[in-house]
């Protein structure tokens, strides 16, 4: 039963990661929409009729389309996000509400359609037609899909929202709001919250939004009072490394808006879900009684975040709300933490901090028992030319992380771009230092095998940060590292110089990845196919190059400097014309020798 319950809240866990690696790289456009009805609706700071017509279509269109556009994205990359948003656009017109739940739904379905559909027929187009069938059966599938949307998807989500809508307004109309904190605090924590929130509280709210001009339901999870009153009582009564580190992680949870700081506090000792969850009840108990509510979703859930999209006769209401969540959660903390006579040690908290860190492994479907592998010891820093922090959503605590790396790199003299990015979006590059946790690093390996690793367990705290900019100091400096680099002349662009023995892929690299480019790579692989070499023939752009050692890149030679700087350690071939066929006969006689 116990493994049952396990299963269960993975999958809850996973379907809310996915939900929110849809929304979570579109909250700008969300904020961007709350900004503009927050100021030019007739209610707002600076009334305006004109501007304010531009809030209609972006909820009803562009937000639901981006949605859709990135969960297309995250099955099938560019082609997936294309389809993703045709098929979004069916549900759109389908349904008269903001349709991000089926965009939610639509977007990876086309994603994934467009990608079977690729892995059934790709390799048996016929040369010259590659672009015609990839463009054509995106179309068509989209199309379908769109239809689908339109007549099946869209008016059942409708549905759906309609009643999810009713079922707030009773709840609302009832008084019993504030209790949905009795669920929602401990959600967050265990890493549950975001199937509530982007897959429930965001939507519903958008809708109340426009009816409106603001909701609750954008204050529910995003009230940083309940924390805030928590980490306060260990400021002041707390013991050992949990006070003294109380101060910096308010910092980090009140303004910068990552609550996940302040989890290991609640779990070191359980009874404080009670000051949690006080503070959430009494919080959204004041913003249900003075009529409370913001424009638009506040994330990362900041208190610069919250007052800024909320609306001018709001910000009593939205403050009162935050100082009752934390003044409850202080004064219940306060009594948890003075009746424990117990002696909190460092390792209480770093062992809840280990324990955060599995439950958010299991979040992202990941093995809660694997093992640290990426140490700074064993990572070769002499070649680094750039650091990327890499995490999910490429937001939150990997920017701060990268903050914080990039401080202590100024301060040591070290000039290197410091810079953080979602692991789905990182690029192949053996002169990369890509420092993410424990839990994600077999993804990020996977997606940048060639790229130099450090893991972390938190990225707003590791003693490794000191370690990398130690071993940067006593390396060769970035200067001689690119000289290096530069003055390396062993790829070469004639055929017979390349050393073939040792190539298993073969890349098309041109400027838009099809064209010329699509029918050369289509005449080569043919060939290949002639005298049975199995050898992987690809067309790709040259921005898509993966740097490797057993690829043979064939480009243009007006693309080669750019091609180059994408994958270094590839060997080259330039031609004039894609289509020269003479030359593809010759490397496929050197390549049977």
């Amino acid at each position: 039963m116990a493994q049952g319950n396990k299963g269960i809240k993975a999958k809850v866990q996973q379907l809310g990661s996915s939900l929110s690696s849809m929304v979570m790289p579109n909250i700008g456009a969300f904020i961007a929409w709350g900004v503009i009805t927050a100021l030019f609706i007739p209610d707002g700071f600076l009334p305006n009729e004109q501007l304010a017509s531009m809030t209609d279509p972006m909820i009803t269109y562009l937000l639901p389309l981006l949605i859709g556009y990135t969960g297309g994205s995250m099955i099938h990359d560019q082609r997936g996000a294309v389809v993703g948003a045709i098929a979004t656009m069916g549900v759109i017109v389908g349904s008269d509400v903001p349709m991000f739940i089926g965009a939610m739904i639509i977007g990876p379905l086309g994603g994934w359609c467009v990608k079977k559909f690729d892995e059934r027929f790709s390799d048996k187009i016929r040369a010259g037609f590659e672009m015609l069938v990839n463009n054509f059966s995106s179309g068509l599938i989209g199309f379908a899909l769109a239809i689908i949307g339109y007549y099946a998807i869209g008016p059942i989500v409708s549905t759906l929202t309609e009643w999810l809508g009713l079922g707030v307004a009773t709840i609302v109309q009832a008084g019993l709001l504030p209790l949905a904190n009795i669920f929602i605090e401990p959600a967050k924590i265990l890493f549950l919250n975001n199937a509530i929130n982007h897959g429930i509280l965001t939507p519903l709210g958008a809708e109340q939004s426009i009816e409106t001009g603001k909701s609750i339901l954008f204050l529910l999870e995003a009230n940083p009072g309940p924390g805030l009153g928590m980490l306060l009582a260990f400021t002041m009564f707390g013991k050992g490394s949990a006070k003294a580190s109380a101060p910096g992680a308010i910092l980090i949870q009140f303004v910068g808006g990552i609550h996940e700081i302040y989890f290991p506090y609640v779990m070191m000792k359980p009874l404080l879900f009670l000051s949690v969850i006080a503070g959430g009840i009494s919080g959204t108990f004041t913003f249900q009684l003075l009529d409370a509510g913001l424009r638009s979703a506040a994330s990362p859930g900041s208190i610069i975040a919250v007052l800024g999209l909320t609306p001018p006769n709001s910000y009593l209401a939205v403050i009162s709300g935050v100082i009752v969540a934390t003044i409850v959660s202080f004064l219940v903390a306060m009594v948890i933490l003075k009746s424990d006579h117990s002696e909190a040690s460092e390792e209480d908290l770093a062992a809840q901090q280990e324990a955060v860190q599995s439950a958010k492994q299991e979040s992202k479907g990941q093995d809660a028992t694997a093992k640290d592998t990426g140490d700074v010891e064993n990572a070769e820093l002499r070649k680094v030319n750039q650091v990327v922090f890499a995490c999910d959503a490429g937001m939150g605590s990997s920017a701060m992380g990268a903050s914080v790396l990039r401080k202590k790199m100024q301060e040591a003299g070290i000039e290197l771009p410091v810079t953080n990015s979602s692991i789905g979006k990182l690029q192949d590059d053996p002169n990369k230092l890509v420092i993410t946790q424990n839990e994600l690093h077999d993804r990020a390996v996977k997606k940048a095998p060639s790229a130099e690793f450090v893991s972390v367990e938190n990225f707003m705290d590791s003693p490794r940060y000191g370690e990398i900019v130690e071993r940067m100091k006593n390396e060769t400096t970035q200067a001689e590292s690119k000289e290096t680099t530069a003055t390396d002349t062993s790829d070469t662009t004639e055929v017979e110089d390349l050393s073939l023995g040792k190539v298993e892929h073969i890349a098309f690299a041109g400027e838009a990845g099809m064209g010329s480019s699509a029918m050369g790579a289509s005449v080569l692989r043919n060939m290949l196919k002639k005298t049975e070499l199995a050898i992987d023939v690809k067309n790709i752009t040259v921005d898509q190059l993966n740097n490797d050692t057993q690829t043979l890149v064939v480009t243009q030679k007006d693309l080669y400097d750019r091609a180059h700087q994408q994958a270094p350690s590839a060997q080259f071939m330039t031609v004039d014309n894609f289509m020269d066929t003479d030359v593809y006969e010759e490397l496929v006689e050197r390549l049977q020798k």
